[in-house]
């Protein structure tokens, strides 16, 4: 194992505190960032690929990325990609050794917090991983919100997720008992039972609710696995 990387991986922060990460291939850089950011009260760890980072970065760790644009092997914007599309995403502030106006409006459009040379000054740098710190914890805090929607959500019955879903898309109790062949009083039952273990005690919040588990974008029909 790389000794940089050992040496990166030993700042432990089980304490929950976020993480500054470092993906680098550059060893003389990296130890450069590390001095700076461990003298600004960050906890750091590094990597000299994204390889590496995805192989032993911990699960569920708070924090950003800090990540050079073009490494041998996988490159930064494909470290984007692949954290896009995990379960845990982490904000990413690009570093490059050249200015390149097209790639970093790619970046940008992608949700990386910032695009910034390796020669920005040290307050801009700074800046760019505050902000990302502080997006990560408004993310974290969202997803762990919409987790506990979606489990109340699993908790309901069939009958009453049909009924949610016909609920979430405007339709009235008689409409609803002749969509599901039941009678008009066992709508009104699973709709009350439904509002309770969501605790919830009107449409508009029912569909607020529906908006920020995700089963419904726009509250617009819900689709309910």
């Amino acid at each position: 194992m790389d000794p940089l990387s050992q040496s990166g991986s030993s700042d432990r922060t089980d304490d929950g505190s976020p993480t500054v990460f470092v993906v680098d291939d550059d060893a003389s850089f990296i130890r450069s960032l590390e001095r700076m950011l461990r003298a600004s009260g960050y906890a750091v760890r590094s990597f000299t690929s994204a390889a590496d980072f995805l192989e032993r970065r911990p699960a569920g760790a708070a924090g950003c990325l800090v990540a050079d644009l073009k490494m041998p092997g996988m490159d930064g914007m494909s470290l984007q990609q692949v954290l896009a599309r995990s379960d845990d995403p982490l904000p990413i502030v690009f570093l490059t050794g050249h200015g390149d106006i097209p790639t970093s409006v790619t970046a940008m459009r992608r949700g990386a917090e910032d695009f910034l040379t390796k020669t920005a000054p040290r307050d801009q740098l700074l800046g760019a991983v505050e902000r990302a710190l502080a997006r990560d914890a408004l993310e974290r805090r969202t997803r762990t919100h919409r987790l506990e929607l979606r489990a109340r959500i699993a908790a309901l019955t069939p009958r009453e997720r049909e009924v949610l879903d016909h609920v979430l898309r405007g339709e009235r109790n008689k409409q609803i008992a002749a969509d599901l062949d039941i009678d008009e009083r066992s709508v009104k039952r699973h709709r009350t039972s439904l509002m309770a273990k969501l605790r919830v005690k009107s449409v508009t919040a029912l569909t607020r609710l529906a908006v920020e588990s995700g089963i419904t974008p726009d509250g617009g029909p819900a689709e309910i696995a």
